[in-house]
């Protein structure tokens, strides 16, 4: 589980990076002040939330059990809450409506706030 753990982070890391390089130079032609804060905001979700990852990954003090609950709900909150972001701020560039996406956004935070939950419950349940 580590390795899958830390390949991923790594993998979420290096794709903000190029997502925000991207909305810093390409979008910032196309898209409004606005639209450019949003984007901005999933790619600092994304970041935070591999650096979370690479952490949970490396941690020898974090159960395997709590490992793996935290993987599944931080990469499926980073794909729903940064990657709808991502549509919903690039909307106007595209044919597709994807405002009708947009209701996965909120469930993408919550998978997030769900990742640190089950550390903070991980930790919790260890003896002082």
């Amino acid at each position: 589980m580590k390795r899958k753990i830390v390949l991923t982070a790594t993998l979420f890391g290096m794709l903000a990076i190029v997502l925000g390089a991207f909305g810093a130079h390409a979008l910032k032609k196309v898209l409004t002040l606005e639209q450019l804060n949003t984007f901005e905001t999933g790619v600092k979700y994304q970041i935070y939330h591999a650096l979370f990852l690479l952490y949970v990954g490396m941690s020898s003090q974090v159960s395997e059990l709590a490992k793996k609950r935290i993987y599944y709900t931080v990469v499926t909150g980073i794909l729903f809450f940064s990657g709808s972001i991502y549509l919903l701020a690039t909307n106007d560039l595209t044919s597709f409506n994807f405002k009708v996406i947009g209701f996965i956004t909120p469930i993408g935070g919550l998978l997030l706030i769900v990742g640190w939950l089950c550390l903070f419950i991980d930790f919790y349940k260890k003896k002082a």
